[in-house]
């Protein structure tokens, strides 16, 4: 087990990297805390969770809705939880990013933590401290920033995560390596899904770089005011099919990523060369680059993007593989730029 420790702007977090679920009973009174989990994790563990009080929800991003965080807290109200009572959200992004929203208004705030089930909430949904909800089709249009006290990486936990659930979370890799790290996105390229997967000293280091590059990046701007929103490359349009088209969020941001390359390419410069070494290697992890889907309707959605700066859309271009920039697009160039691309 590795431990890495971030100070946030009001807690330190702490990271135990290749831990195993056991561990946290070393990090919180069992008695005082409750687990939220979904049916899938729930069915899959029985073992690991044994003895702990759980609150079990249905699995899917349909239900990542202020209904089910109603539901959540009155359970925690019939089991008598207080402001000392822990939470920690054991899942994927869904699970948490709604413990995180939860432990942030229930009672004005208890404290929380996360344990990680998939490879997306292991290098991304889970780190940084953003929690909250989608309203209908609109993406966590509400939550809060707020920091955990601690992520447990158990990556014996991915053994049971169907493969579609693996090419979900390496949308994110990718995405790390385009806006931070062009030694990660070069590795990526070197290997594919099977060779990460097969080899565990690989596995761990990739799974270390990409926590450390949001980190780093959420530590400089924790509240998004600047640098924090290059992670955003690739999701502006991702939410806005994502919940549209039901595509996984990792296959939304893989379409959004070309559609960014492809902006980038028109007005930032960004080399065409390049762009093809981004659709090569989200190819070569069986993630989408070319989908139909109605654009007007898209860009309606997309308008409401928590991005949006009255007139115009920061959104986030290439500049080259591993450096990125923000850019203010007013809207209507947007729209025809969004209807040019394949």
């Amino acid at each position: 087990m590795k431990e890495l420790k971030y100070q946030f702007s009001k807690r330190e977090v702490t990271y135990y990297l290749d831990a195993e679920f056991s561990y946290l009973e070393n990090l919180v009174e069992r008695n005082n805390t409750v687990l939220i989990l979904d049916e899938n994790v729930a069915g899959y563990h029985k073992e690991k969770l044994e003895g702990w009080k759980t609150i079990v929800i249905p699995p899917g991003e349909a239900y990542k809705q202020q209904s089910t965080v109603d539901s959540i807290i009155h359970q925690l109200i019939k089991i008598g939880a207080d402001r000392k009572t822990f939470l920690v959200g054991v899942g994927g992004g869904v699970i948490t990013d709604m413990t995180g929203y939860v432990a942030s208004v229930y009672m004005r705030g208890v404290q929380f933590g996360f344990v990680p089930t998939t490879l997306l909430s292991m290098v991304d949904a889970s780190i940084g401290g953003k929690n909250g909800v989608d309203i209908g089709i609109y993406k966590n249009l509400v939550g809060t920033i707020n920091q955990p006290k601690f992520i447990l990486f158990d990556y014996s936990l991915l053994q049971t995560l169907p493969e579609a659930e693996w090419v979900n979370g390496c949308a994110e890799m990718i995405k790390h390596g385009c806006i931070k790290d062009a030694g990660l996105f070069q590795l990526l390229e070197e290997n594919n899904l099977s060779s990460i997967q097969s080899n565990a000293s690989l596995f761990a280091s990739v799974i270390e770089r990409n926590v450390t590059i949001k980190s780093d990046v959420v530590k400089n701007d924790e509240f998004e005011n600047g640098e924090r929103r290059l992670l955003n490359f690739g999701h502006t349009l991702a939410h806005a099919i994502e919940n549209n088209y039901q595509l996984s969020h990792g296959q939304a941001v893989s379409i959004g990523m070309v559609v960014a390359a492809a902006i980038s390419e028109t007005i930032n410069r960004f080399s065409a060369g390049d762009k093809a070494r981004l659709i090569k290697v989200l190819q070569q992890y069986q993630l989408p680059v070319q989908f139909s889907y109605n654009k007007e309707k898209a860009f309606e959605t997309l308008v409401m993007d928590k991005k949006r700066s009255g007139n115009a859309m920061n959104y986030v271009l290439l500049k080259s593989i591993g450096e990125a920039e923000v850019k203010s697009i007013p809207l209507e160039q947007l729209k025809e730029l969004l209807l040019q691309t394949n």
